[in-house]
């Protein structure tokens, strides 16, 4: 274990200390010395708690992702160019494998409390848009050249010299727009938001009013979750999870909900908290190793192909960085700067993620912002994250236990943590409009765009374009230049595609 951390220990001379939580009891064991437990001010019961509660707020994934990329049949789900597509199954186990082992590693490795998984944005990108150009093969190996460009940068150190030319106050936006933008998931996947036909974008339940059971528990849970926080009970988020799932399956075994659909849409999101049927199964693993890595190119030919890896480059690479700077801020680990500890570890790990993803055709794996419920619940150090991973790994083989928690219900859990990270706005000095504007279009732009590297993007372009028309060319980094201008072809990459096509 200790051979396979030191090379990355590039940080951990700097690594804070909580000092107004940290417990009284020295160092006793090995796993405490190895994870750094007590000098981050944390216990053996936090990491466990908080590795539980970030495994139950992002388990959604193990169902969801199959949701996105697979199908229960060749009707039902997402053809590719030539036709083809991925059994639900398969992506299911594969979500689970990836997850799990690769949480495991960045727990070991960086040392942090995060938890790995498929990335929303990327797989709906993929389900979308690629696969009306390439097969699922030839877009998995888009996703694996997506990882290695990403490891590349974070070995040579770009990834991280950037990270550190990113002002301080827009970190802090980033933080906050984060917070924001996981309490909007929480509301939406509740039904506490829905969008509307005609009229404003979004209202208050259906009909401008909370007429559904599911997201009633939803509005429980969330003020059963706030209190205990607010009580600093520990465990709160952890016992308020399990409590509301209780009282969601009550609900449903007299109620007879049911899932959510067209014809219901007073239903369960997702998962239907009903425990039945066959508890074990055998994961099927046949998707592990089926992607083309060079294919696209032959088919769509080099420009489009590079375009499609650009756009998946630039989500994957300033999401994790932006979700990664969010989580260590609200655990306390950042240093004067921004940065935390094991950065560039944390970097080359979540590239190889991405490989990992790629190769196992469940898509792109990064950093989930859902693991700042875990973090809320005390988490502080990658052992936290090796409980994650072990029981993603469990996932494979316990499919009906995943889906047991309701969507509503970990949805209150993101809304809580939401308001937790919001602290991190105190940072930012909105009296001074050269630096409010900027982080205000990251904040907002997060939740509203649904994306966190289009908040970072708006971020970085204003920042730069604003403080060079404010006399402060010279201090704005060469990088933030560098990247401001990334980012413009990144917004214009559709009319740049079609322009190439033609």
């Amino acid at each position: 274990m200790t051979l396979l951390a030191k090379p990355f220990e590039e940080s951990d001379a700097s690594d804070p200390v909580r000092r107004t939580s940290r417990p009284r009891e020295p160092k006793t064991s090995r796993l405490d010395a190895f994870f750094k437990i007590t000098h981050r001010g944390s216990t053996l019961a936090r990491e466990m708690r908080g590795g539980l509660v970030t495994f139950f707020t992002m388990a959604y994934i193990v169902i969801l992702n199959p949701l996105i990329l697979g199908g229960f049949s060749a009707t039902s789900a997402p053809l590719d160019v030539a036709g083809g597509w991925l059994p639900a199954a398969q992506v299911g186990a594969v979500t689970g494998l990836t997850a799990g082992l690769m949480t495991i590693i960045f727990g070991l490795v960086a040392n942090l409390p995060f938890g790995l998984a498929a990335g929303l944005g990327i797989n709906s990108f993929l389900a979308v848009s690629v696969i009306h150009e390439v097969s699922w093969a030839e877009a998995m190996g888009l996703v694996v050249i997506n990882g290695l460009l990403i490891v590349l940068f974070g070995i040579t150190g770009a990834r991280t010299a950037i990270f550190r030319a990113v002002p301080r106050e827009l970190k802090a936006a980033i933080t906050v727009g984060i917070g924001l933008f996981i309490a909007f998931i929480g509301f939406v996947d509740s039904g506490f938001v829905r969008p509307t036909k005609g009229g404003p974008p979004v209202q208050l339940g259906q009909d401008g009013s909370i007429n559904s059971v599911p997201t009633l528990v939803f509005v429980i849970g969330l003020l059963a979750m706030g209190i205990l926080v607010a009580r600093k009970v520990q465990g709160g988020l952890l016992i308020g999870i399990a409590a509301t799932t209780v009282l969601a399956a009550i609900v449903e075994a007299t109620m007879h909900i049911g899932a959510a659909g067209e014809a219901n849409p007073g239903g369960w999101h997702l998962n239907t908290p009903v425990l039945s049927g066959q508890l074990v199964s055998i994961p099927d693993l046949g998707l592990v190793g089926h992607f083309d890595l060079f294919g696209a190119f032959g088919r769509v030919g080099g420009l489009a192909a590079t375009m499609l890896v650009f756009t998946l480059v630039f989500t994957n690479f300033f999401d994790a960085m932006g979700t990664m700077t969010g989580l260590a801020k609200s655990a306390g680990l950042t240093h004067k700067d921004g940065t935390f500890p094991r950065l560039k570890s944390a970097f080359i790990v979540e590239g190889f993620a991405a490989v990992a993803g790629g190769a196992t055709s469940g898509s792109s794996n990064t950093v989930d912002v859902d693991s700042a419920a875990g973090i809320g619940e005390g988490a502080r150090t990658g052992l936290a994250s090796v409980v994650t991973g072990v029981l993603f790994l469990g996932s494979m083989f316990l499919t009906p236990l995943t889906s047991v928690v309701p969507l509503e219900v970990a949805a209150a859990a993101l809304v809580v943590v939401g308001a937790m990270m919001m602290a991190q706005i105190r940072e930012i000095k909105f009296t001074k409009f050269s630096v409010a504007l900027p982080a205000f279009l990251t904040i907002v732009t997060m939740p509203l765009t649904y994306s966190i590297a289009n908040g970072i993007g708006a971020g970085f372009i204003s920042w730069a374009i604003i403080g060079a028309a404010s006399g402060r060319a010279r201090k704005i980094h060469p990088l933030m230049w560098v990247v401001a201008a990334g980012f413009l072809v990144y917004f214009a990459r559709g009319p740049l595609s079609a322009w190439m096509a033609g």
